[in-house]
């Protein structure tokens, strides 16, 4: 075993190339262990466990999102800075998987949270309303990178179409042609100005549930 002393840096590291080389399911301490050539208390003694190491790769993750050089209007920022997000969750395999479902209250991902919810404010938005969104727009944003990620982007036009040929499935025939004329970045783009948008017409219509919001 290697008589350099590891840091957490070089856990969260090797713990890191394991998840880009094999996928979040190889990613274990003793992989991690196994990898720096050290005993697996050691690795443990730095993150104590893997739930604990997964939210440091993810914030670790979410550190190379850069808040540098944003537009300055605030709905344009807020779309600019989901697609950064997206684009670091794409650069891992399995980036927006390891993500979902971890609460990390870290640096990385509070200052990204924070410059979200900032220009949602600036947009004049209820309290309440401008949460809500902020919710909305970070699950749509995991939710469909870890559909391109996944292995359901193999599904073909083909499969589907010998799938419907029974007829039991009349509106998704209709609409059989356009079910892929759309790329992820089209679908990415179209979500979140559809949820920008629709938050806008809510509190333009003066819906007093979300006046209310504070």
């Amino acid at each position: 075993m290697g008589s350099t002393r590891t840091t957490q840096s070089d856990v969260i590291q090797a713990a890191l190339h394991i998840l880009n080389e094999s996928g979040l399911e190889a990613v274990t301490l003793r992989a991690v262990a196994k990898r720096l050539g050290v005993y697996l208390n050691t690795v443990s003694w730095q993150v104590k466990t893997k739930s604990r190491l997964i939210e440091l790769m993810a914030d670790t993750i979410f550190s190379e999102l850069s808040l540098d050089e944003l537009p300055e209007q605030p709905e344009e920022r807020t779309k600019e800075i989901l697609r950064r997000l997206r684009s670091v969750l794409l650069t891992h395999r399995d980036g927006a998987k390891l993500v979902t479902g971890t609460t990390v209250y870290e640096t990385n991902t509070l200052r990204i949270g924070d410059a979200i919810i900032s220009a949602l404010l600036q947009l004049h938005l209820p309290h309440r309303e401008a949460v809500r969104i902020f919710w909305t727009l970070a699950y749509f944003t995991f939710g469909l990178v870890q559909e391109e990620q996944g292995d359901s982007v193999a599904y073909s036009d083909s499969k589907l179409q010998k799938t419907l040929a029974t007829d039991e499935y009349p509106a998704f025939s209709r609409v059989l042609s356009s079910m892929y004329e759309d790329s992820f970045d089209d679908r990415f783009e179209y979500g979140i100005h559809c949820v920008l948008t629709g938050a806008f017409q809510l509190v333009d219509n003066n819906e007093p549930d979300i006046r209310k919001g504070k």
